[in-house]
């Protein structure tokens, strides 16, 4: 086999391996992502606020590689699921799980995989691929995130589309270019 058929490291590689690492890097992401869900900003024209969580998603995806990055959103599905307050609003339970947000939820294991197979193609380190693996993965959870609003919200498609998708894009667009510029440095700094 060549070198050139390996797949490329993510940071969490960087420890030594262990099933103690892989445990506490999905347990880790999972807590990253209920401690940023709680960056809230409620949109008054929308049942769908503005959270940090994606950036914890996605981030959390490249650091792992796709199978730790879906896990631990898994995880934290399930354990809000379970009743635990870790989805925004210190929310859990059934009803938030597959509520008006539980699309993107589920998006978010999805997603995990999408950006954490494009970090094992080594995007991670240059500014441009991160950034395209964070839009590729915000794309994945609206693609989970508005048939479902539609669905449970009786919307049309139209309005999911707006009130799901369109404000939030900008917002979006920022946490792919801050992402953009985290994951490469933090290679720099492992590099040395």
């Amino acid at each position: 086999m060549s070198s050139a058929a390996l797949p490329a490291p993510v940071l969490a590689d960087r420890i030594p391996k262990s099933l103690a690492r892989d445990v506490g890097l999905v347990i880790g992401v999972a807590a990253l992502t209920a401690v940023l869900a709680q960056i809230r900003l409620p949109l008054p024209f929308s049942p769908v606020p503005i959270t940090g969580q994606t950036f914890a998603v996605l981030l959390g995806a490249a650091a792992l590689g796709p199978l730790r990055g879906s896990l631990a959103q898994a995880l934290y599905w399930v354990v809000g699921l379970a009743g635990i307050p870790v989805f925004t609003g210190l929310e859990g339970g059934w009803e938030v799980a597959t509520g008006v947000t539980g699309g993107y939820l589920l998006g978010f294991i999805v997603a995990s995989v999408v950006v954490g197979a494009m970090a094992r193609r080594g995007v991670g380190r240059k500014p441009v691929g991160m950034t395209g693996a964070f839009i590729a993965g915000s794309a994945v959870i609206y693609a989970f995130g508005v048939p479902w609003l539609a669905y449970v919200t009786g919307m049309t498609l139209a309005q999911a589309l707006w009130q799901g998708v369109a404000l939030f894009v900008v917002g979006d667009a920022i946490k792919a270019v801050l992402a953009g510029a985290t994951m490469p440095a933090a290679w720099r700094l492992v590099d040395r």
